[in-house]
């Protein structure tokens, strides 16, 4: 229990009716799960509006309610706390609510359009292999050092952000890496938090069905550097034609990273074969695991991170060639004919053109590429044919396919994808709805040293089809498809 005014530290309150000095259960914004005691926050979300709901929560028990409009009627014994934007009076409160567990640990957030798993999940694993407690909120899971849990967003919502950073401190946990999503920023889910630092990776074309324009998605983004403290470092990639925007107005030290420009920490590619890299990071040199440019600006991010951490270079090198790859992001696998199949995330143009350019560095081109790509639908539309557009240049063979199609019709999506393709290229392309027989024509189109890639969902384990989620997962498929031609 904790007394609502201690909880309401630091929102901006309009107007109050009743009394804070109350004792608060917990604090809830989805009404069905209001008991005794508990304060509701309406927040006005974009499917529905938690303001329609005031009254259930306090049927059900809530004795306080945040929120932005006053209800024309209220309810004797019951607070009212007008506030001017309830997304972020909720995030202030939850870490109120938890004891600001942010300001007992180091706390890096990652945002960007791409790289932002591969470089939180790669930071965790290299503290942890420096014997450090570790915290990790990302995309593909929530880690508590030791403990694992499922992550069912990019960023959470903020109770569950301050849930988990609670239980990391409570669990001796030094440093924790966030993903940052642009919708995590614009919606104030990291609002109160203490962060140590933060890496910008990179801007391209993405969540323009949410954001209005790119301007708009990347000035969201630069909002989260705005907010850092003096005390926190701001590591931006200075080979982004937008990173140095991030640094215009923040409080943070700044800090660049780069392969082709002047850079505080610059990186350059020796060796990029199948079986890694070899990269010179500021006159040291390294063999990682990793494959690719974009992995080489990933780990010149987590070098620069580790170091600004208080790791010692050598210490940091030595980690990092230890790093295995994250799960869904570059990960392959070699069949007994000598297939390669690639299974990977890219769900961007910029990420398939980079995965692509990764793979044809690396090919004799004696052999075939076949690209197996859909695009998620109930998302923005716009890059579809873009990405089309790019797998049937960049292939020897494009298979369209199902990504999640979620309540759109995934011909439809198709449809739009191929309104991309380039007449020279007609010839390549094929369209499968059905993902797993798009994989398995892949694999039976495919002769020994092809290289198959299955892009766009990468570590996820399920289809969304109408609403529901059926169990699929790219690499378990391949590798099944894979062995059954292998008898």
């Amino acid at each position: 229990m904790m007394v609502l005014k201690d909880i309401l530290y630091k929102t901006a309150i309009e107007a109050v009716k009743g009394t804070t000095d109350i004792a608060v259960a917990k604090i809830e914004f989805d009404s069905r799960l209001i008991t005794s005691g508990d304060v509701f926050v309406a927040i006005r979300g974009i499917q529905s509006d938690g303001h329609d709901y005031i009254e259930k929560a306090i049927t059900l028990g809530a004795v306080a309610v945040a929120c932005e409009t006053l209800p024309t009627e209220e309810q004797a014994g019951v607070t009212y706390i007008k506030v001017k934007n309830t997304a972020e009076a909720l995030a202030y409160m939850a870490a109120n609510f938890y004891g600001n567990p942010s300001q007992n640990l180091k706390l890096v957030g990652i945002t960007g359009t791409n790289g932002k798993t591969t470089i939180a999940s790669l930071l965790y694993q290299l503290f942890k292999n420096a014997g450090y407690k570790t915290g990790l909120l990302s995309t593909v899971k929530i880690m508590v050092n030791d403990a694992e849990y499922k992550a069912t967003h990019t960023t959470p919502d903020s109770l569950t952000i301050n849930k988990y950073l609670k239980e990391m401190t409570d669990a001796g946990v030094e440093y924790c890496f966030m993903e940052v999503s642009s919708h995590g920023i614009h919606q104030s889910r990291t609002a109160g938090l203490t962060f140590t630092g933060g890496i910008f990776t990179n801007l391209s074309h993405d969540h323009l069905d949410y954001h209005n324009s790119f301007a708009e998605y990347r000035d969201v983004k630069k909002a989260f550097f705005d907010q850092l403290p003096k005390t926190a470092f701001a590591l931006i990639n200075a080979d982004d034609k937008n990173g140095q925007v991030m640094l215009q107005n923040t409080n943070g030290k700044k800090l660049t990273y780069a392969l082709k420009t002047y850079a505080d920490y610059r990186a350059q590619i020796l060796e990029n074969q199948l079986s890694g890299l070899l990269l010179k990071i500021n006159e040291q040199e390294v063999w990682v695991k990793l494959i690719g440019t974009f992995n080489a600006y990933n780990l010149l991010a987590i070098y620069a991170a580790a170091v600004n951490l208080g790791l010692e270079s050598q210490e940091v090198l030595r980690l990092m060639s230890e790093l295995e790859s994250v799960s869904g992001r570059f990960q392959f696998i070699v069949s007994n004919t000598k297939v390669t199949a690639i299974v990977d995330y890219a769900h961007t143009p910029d990420a398939l053109e980079n995965v692509l350019k990764t793979i044809s560095a690396i090919r004799t081109r004696n052999e075939q590429l076949i690209t197996v790509v859909g695009c998620g639908g109930n998302r923005d539309a716009t890059k579809r044919p873009i990405m089309a557009n790019i797998a049937s240049a960049m292939s020897d063979k494009a298979i369209f396919t199902s990504d999640n199609p979620r309540n759109e019709v995934p011909e439809d999506i198709i449809e739009d994808m191929e309104r991309g393709v380039e007449p020279q290229h007609y010839n390549k392309t094929v369209a499968i709805v059905d993902r797993k027989q798009a994989i398995k024509i892949a694999c039976q189109l495919a002769n020994p040293n092809d290289i198959i890639l299955i892009a766009g969902k990468g570590h996820e384990t399920y289809q969304e089809i109408k609403g529901v989620r059926n169990h699929f997962d790219d690499m378990e498929t391949v590798k099944a498809l894979l062995a059954q031609l292998n008898k």
